[in-house]
């Protein structure tokens, strides 16, 4: 309101100046060397910077150089219409439009401005997967087979379901089911413990006459065979070398429970498993020792060929008395 009665005075050297351009540059050059100095000058602008006077010199300038390149365009012959050089809505406050979204200050409009910008993309992401959506289902023929199967075997279900109580009603009019055991008897519903409820009771009566075990009593008869084919193994092994050992067979021995050894701790980490799937305190299992094992192992040897020896003693003397 303020400029639109005001006619410029500047010079066109001194108007080019101001804009920091040179004689003969383009549109194009001076609306963006414009728009940058109304940025830096303008009031409403949080520039520090912004000043009024240096803003209207800018604006006066500004409308100096775009009727100098429309004169220059009329004259010269061959080049665009002339109507495009004419003075055009004042372009300052374009980069503070936010697209008409919002009011009050300059910082508030740009934060209802994103704000809007998250909406719309919302938006256009749910439109996208609606019609992703549509287009998938509306060509599809498997689709819609599927579900024309599905809908077919539950209806089959039903039916077989409606026979089956039919039939089991009609066996009840008879009279098919008089004489069954436990006839007019209550049912045992509860087990002999009162904090079990009737449904587990049920149901863990169903798995045991079905020849379920939880997986911690499998375990622990695991590492049970384990433990046992283990001490069996070494004892074999220590059998075979004989007594008394030697240079050679001390070595073979040493791998041997270097193996052994091994084992126990995979054998340790199927107790550690075991001890945390327990459900009772008291079933809980320690850990193998390799030391003990092996001297286990070297007791169960002597008391091998001590028994060995005396049957042998046995059987000699039976042979020299007869």
């Amino acid at each position: 309101r303020m400029l639109s009665g005001y006619k410029p005075k500047n010079d066109i050297k001194d108007s080019y100046k101001i804009l920091e351009l040179e004689e003969g540059c383009s549109l194009d050059d001076v609306r963006n060397s414009y728009r940058n100095l109304a940025k830096k000058f303008h009031p409403d602008s949080s520039s520090g910077m912004a000043d009024s006077t240096a803003f209207i010199k800018v604006e006066e300038a500004y409308r100096v150089v775009l009727n100098d390149l429309a004169a220059k365009q009329k004259s010269d012959p061959g080049e665009e219409e002339e109507d495009q050089f004419k003075s055009k809505s004042l372009q300052h406050r374009h980069y503070l439009s936010f697209e008409g979204v919002g009011i009050g200050t300059p910082s508030q409009r740009e934060k209802q401005y994103m704000q809007f910008r998250v909406d719309r993309a919302t938006e256009q992401v749910l439109e996208y997967r609606q019609q992703r959506l549509e287009s998938l289902y509306a060509g599809s023929d498997l689709s819609r087979a599927k579900d024309v199967r599905q809908s077919k075997k539950v209806k089959i279900t039903q039916a077989v379901e409606r026979l089956v109580e039919d039939l089991i009603q009609e066996s009840m009019a008879k009279g098919d089911f008089d004489n069954l055991s436990g006839k007019g008897k209550p049912l045992q519903k509860f087990s002999d413990s009162p904090h079990i409820d009737p449904m587990t009771h049920n149901l863990n009566r169903i798995l045991i006459d079905n020849g379920y075990q939880p997986e911690w009593i499998l375990l622990q008869k695991e590492i049970r065979e384990t433990i046992e084919q283990l001490r069996k193994s070494i004892v074999a092994s220590r059998r075979k070398l004989g007594e008394p050992m030697t240079l050679l067979e001390q070595k073979q021995w040493g791998r041997i429970c270097e193996q052994f050894a091994e084992d126990i701790r995979k054998l340790n980490k199927r107790v550690d498993n075991f001890n945390l799937v327990v459900p009772i305190l008291s079933r809980q299992m320690v850990h193998f020792s390799t030391d003990r094992e092996i001297l286990r192992a070297q007791k169960t040897y002597q008391a091998v060929v001590e028994k060995g020896s005396d049957s042998d003693m046995k059987e000699n003397e039976g042979q020299e008395g007869k």
